[in-house]
């Protein structure tokens, strides 16, 4: 008699569970495909207007994790699993977790600010955090960034968020920042003459806004001049280098010295008397 309550039991056990296991399953399956099929129509509506891709990818994934949440929640309540009781638990896990991973969720939290705001996009030229490169790519948790001389650096997004940034490229154009000394005895008009000639000559300089020629220190061995010209900030360092190499070559055929730090030394020969 035992035998056959038993055996009733675990039919009745079965057919309920197993019906309410088939349909947890099929919640399961079919809302994590509804919400892979929502998150892509909702990314390529973002793409379509034009929307900047690092917030697309972020807003892609954010939309297609809370979608399966969700669709978790719905297939344990189909289990007959008290969803209440599930929240509070994935909430205190939620909280253990968070205060053991406090500082990747910091650089979370600074990767969507700067998802949102946009110091700085990819291909853009930074310093931030004491590094400076090319933005190769900007994750939720680090921005990686090429060096001048090809090293890659990975950069945690809360050190960048609580730095200065420099975003080196933002703009189009650029000022060159030139001090060219020459020596008290060297014509200062003349030299001046030459530095606005060299500039004139020089194509990828642009005409607005003006460049800025003037004597701008009376050093202890040179009088200097500040040569301040604009140009397209692609341009930028290959300028630099031009006009520095090219003011050097002609005032040496003019004749104007571009001095450099001495030192005078004199000897004395002092004798000590013995006593």
């Amino acid at each position: 008699m035992n035998i056959e309550k038993i055996s009733e039991t675990l039919i009745y056990w079965a057919t309920t569970y197993s019906v309410k296991l088939i349909a947890a399953i099929l919640i399961f399956i079919i809302g994590k495909w509804i919400a892979g099929k929502l998150t892509k129509l909702i990314t390529r509506l973002l793409e379509k207007n034009n929307v900047d891709t690092t917030l697309t990818k972020f807003l892609e994934s954010i939309i297609y994790y809370t979608l399966l949440i969700v669709v978790i929640i719905a297939a344990a309540g189909q289990l007959g699993i008290n969803t209440t009781s599930f929240l509070t638990i994935v909430g205190a896990a939620g909280l253990a977790i968070g205060l053991a991973l406090k500082d990747s969720l910091s650089n979370f939290a600074s990767g969507v600010m700067l998802v949102l705001f946009h110091p700085y996009r990819v291909g853009d030229f930074i310093s931030a955090a004491g590094v400076s490169g090319n933005v190769i790519s900007i994750t939720l948790f680090n921005t990686i960034l090429n060096t001048p001389d090809n090293q890659r650096v990975i950069v945690p997004n809360s050190n960048i968020t609580t730095d200065v940034i420099t975003n080196v490229t933002a703009n189009d154009t650029r000022r060159v920042d030139l001090v060219i000394g020459i020596g008290y005895e060297d014509d200062i008009k003349k030299a001046k003459t030459i530095l606005d000639k060299i500039i004139k000559e020089e194509s990828r300089v642009l005409d607005t806004p003006e460049t800025k020629i003037a004597v701008s220190e009376l050093a202890d061995s040179s009088v200097n001049f500040v040569v301040r010209p604009w140009v397209k900030t692609s341009e930028y360092w290959d300028v630099y280098f031009d006009l520095t190499e090219k003011i050097k070559i002609t005032f040496d055929k003019e004749g104007i010295s571009i001095p450099y730090p001495q030192q005078d030394v004199h000897m004395f020969n002092q004798q000590v008397e013995e006593k």
